[in-house]
């Protein structure tokens, strides 16, 4: 029998004098192309992302409203915006309001303790809206909620940009509802009130002494003891040692040219603004497109606490006072969560603490809270908590 020279073998290659299968070669060949794909796998492949993308009909149905709400506020006689960087407003005997905007995906567990909040004080100064996960078996309860709880709401995720539509969502339905909502305040379940409704709202419309940064750049100037100009309580980070990690997480160059690295911001997903910038806010088109984007980096993506922040200290950096009105304790966070206040640790002297703030009279508002911290804070609202 004749002897068969490897040479014959359909599979094999020789390069000089090495025999190479062609099997040895295809696994060689994919071993020195994984450095390639590792670098253009970003642009080639979509991003893996936990949450439904936000669907162009939800997109669609969003942009219709806020259309709406800017047009019927342009058209208000009640309020007139000034090309200035505070929020101005004229008076024609009505009396401003606070809209509370709650963004729920559960229970409000604390419910009967805002009940108590807004007991006693006068229906004509606030407005609720509750915008809750219709995906989650939310149960609306009694009193001033029951009927708050706004219809379009849409699914939402924590860590994504449907926060972000939700709370422009809330935001809208609160300009399009009463044209004397002049500060919106955005608060979740898990947020507790930390003065009585009459302390927060002379805070926040008529004290010429409650932001520490006003002072700074001399009194603020009154009309029948209401503030003529108007500050954002929204918090503004410039430094921080993630926040790079948290602007590449779409991709090195996703947020270019419109958000350059040393406009990007960061802060509390949970804040107070003015009317003027709640506008500014359901008016963008420009930077949403970028924030809405998927991110490769799903543990730091965050797009809810960069988007305000972002958007409002490029537009409008003198009228926000770059600190928050709601106290978190950041001890001890976990997985992006910040502390979680238990039932055992309720006390006076905790409110007392949660109250104190280095930029502000006080804070307002805190979290966060487990729901069995209901029945102390019960017993200590109206000799405490609503005690100013």
């Amino acid at each position: 029998m004749p002897e068969t020279s490897s040479t014959n073998c359909p599979n094999s290659i020789k390069i000089g004098p090495i025999m190479f299968t062609t099997q040895f070669l295809l696994v060689f060949s994919l071993l020195l192309s994984l450095p390639i794909l590792f670098l253009l796998a970003p642009r080639i492949f979509p991003p893996h992302n936990p949450s439904i993308p936000i669907s162009p009909y939800d997109e669609q149905d969003d942009l219709d409203l806020f259309r709406k709400a800017t047009a019927v506020a342009a058209s208000s006689s009640f309020v007139t915006h000034y090309p200035s960087a505070h929020a101005h407003f004229t008076f024609k005997s009505k009396k401003l309001k606070i809209a509370f905007l709650f963004l729920t995906n559960t229970d409000l567990f604390f419910a009967p303790l805002w009940e108590q909040f807004f007991k006693s004080a006068d229906k004509n100064l606030f407005n609720i809206y509750v915008h809750a996960d219709p995906y989650s078996n939310v149960t609306k309860p009694k009193g001033v909620f029951s009927s708050q709880f706004i219809r379009n709401a849409k699914r939402t995720y924590r860590a994504s940009p449907t926060l972000i539509s939700a709370t422009r969502r809330l935001l809208a339905t609160a300009i399009l509802d009463d044209p004397t909502n002049t500060f919106f305040a955005v608060l979740s379940q898990y947020c507790i009130p930390l003065h009585s409704f009459k302390y927060v709202y002379d805070s926040l419309i008529s004290s010429k002494s409650f932001d520490f940064s006003s002072s700074e750049s001399g009194p603020e100037s009154t009309q029948y003891n209401v503030k003529i100009e108007y500050k954002s309580f929204v918090e503004i980070i410039s430094k921080e040692r993630r926040l790079w990690k948290r602007y590449v997480a779409r991709g090195r160059y996703a947020m270019m040219p419109e958000v350059p690295f040393e406009k990007f911001r960061g802060g509390s997903q949970f804040f107070v603004i003015t009317r003027r910038h709640a506008l500014m806010v359901i008016e963008d088109r420009r930077l949403w497109n970028k924030f809405k984007q998927p991110c490769y980096r799903e543990d730091e993506c965050y797009p809810e606490e960069h988007y305000f922040p972002t958007l409002l200290s490029m537009q409008d950096p003198k009228g926000c006072t770059k600190y928050t009105l709601t106290r978190v304790n950041w001890t001890g966070t976990r997985n992006g969560h910040p502390y979680t206040y238990k039932a055992s640790e309720i006390s006076p002297v905790l409110i007392q603490e949660l109250r104190k703030s280095n930029y502000s009279s006080s804070y307002l508002f805190a979290r966060k809270f487990e729901p069995n911290c209901l029945k102390p804070l019960m017993k200590i609202a109206d000799e405490v908590i609503f005690q100013d």
